[in-house]
């Protein structure tokens, strides 16, 4: 049987990930009615049974209708053949059991244990390395596809757009050190760079510049979040702790990132312009657009 490799768009990736998501929720759906079932009591619905109820499931649920129904049929097709393996004697197939999403960031974890003891040089241990850099793969297209929906989303939404002026690179580096001045807590500084990594802050601010050019405003971090967002005040003691902001001069109160994240909205502190902005309250969210062309 031949093999290709599928290179989708971002688009095609994302009617890819729905008729993943149907298939599961058939198979699912078929694996609970099948659960139901014990020695004694009428046997569970079959293939042909099951495609019946899927075509009235279709008519009543319009985001089933949207997705292909040979895809679900299939689901139905492959759980029933799961099956009837299960109850071949001749054959070890295990029951099946439902389906999951997300389990590729523990596979991912998983197959990184296994690279650090397998033996350099081993055939198994090319195949945990191919396998991995396939996940890591997987996972940056999924970082890339949110960041092209949310940039495009935004900037149709806003017509000025500010965002924290973060040094993604500096927040980054190793925590490790030299050998004359040894890093501390170096392996939970390299969990913290990952998680920021991930997280695809940099990528998501290069495509609004991408999407919205000459209307993002890149706004400097410093004192947002210790700046009362409702009259100016700015206190380190407001900052009760890394959820909860309290002004210590107005007593408003919020979460601390909401709070930051209104001074980023209204360009408060100085801005990566240059420049001072207002000293202000902070009263009103970006002004929305008024229409859209063809909207």
């Amino acid at each position: 049987m031949s093999r290709y490799r599928l290179l989708p768009t971002p688009a095609q990736e994302a009617v890819l990930r729905d008729h993943c998501a149907h298939a599961r929720y058939m198979w699912n759906l078929a694996a609970e009615q099948h659960a139901h079932w014990h020695p004694g009591r009428a046997g569970a619905r079959g293939y042909l049974e099951q495609c019946r109820q899927l075509a009235e499931a279709r008519a009543g649920h319009s985001w089933l209708a949207a997705g292909s129904q040979t895809v679900q049929q299939q689901a139905l097709r492959d759980f029933a053949q799961a099956r009837a393996a299960f109850f071949d004697p001749g054959n070890p197939a295990g029951r099946p059991t439902w389906r999951k999403a997300g389990l590729e960031r523990a596979r991912l974890r998983r197959l990184d244990r296994k690279l650090a003891c397998a033996r350099r040089g081993s055939h198994r241990r090319g195949r945990v390395k191919l396998a991995l850099a396939r996940l890591r793969a997987r996972e940056t297209d999924r970082r890339k596809d949110w960041a092209e929906k949310a940039s495009t989303g935004i900037a149709r939404r806003f017509d000025l757009i500010r965002v924290e002026d973060l040094q993604v690179r500096n927040m980054t580096r190793s925590a490790r050190g030299t050998a004359e001045r040894p890093g501390r807590n170096v392996r939970a500084k390299a969990g913290l760079n990952r998680g920021i990594l991930r997280s695809g802050w940099g990528l998501l601010v290069r495509r609004l510049q991408d999407e919205a050019p000459g209307r993002v405003e890149r706004v400097s971090p410093a004192f947002t979040s210790q700046r009362c967002s409702a009259c100016g005040h700015v206190d380190a003691n407001s900052r009760e702790s890394q959820a909860r902001f309290g002004c210590t001069a107005c007593g408003f109160a919020c979460n601390a990132d909401v709070n930051a994240a209104r001074n980023i909205a209204a360009g408060h502190a100085v801005t990566a312009r240059g420049g001072v902005r207002d000293a202000g309250p902070v009263n009103r969210e970006p002004q929305l657009l008024a229409s859209l062309p063809g909207e």
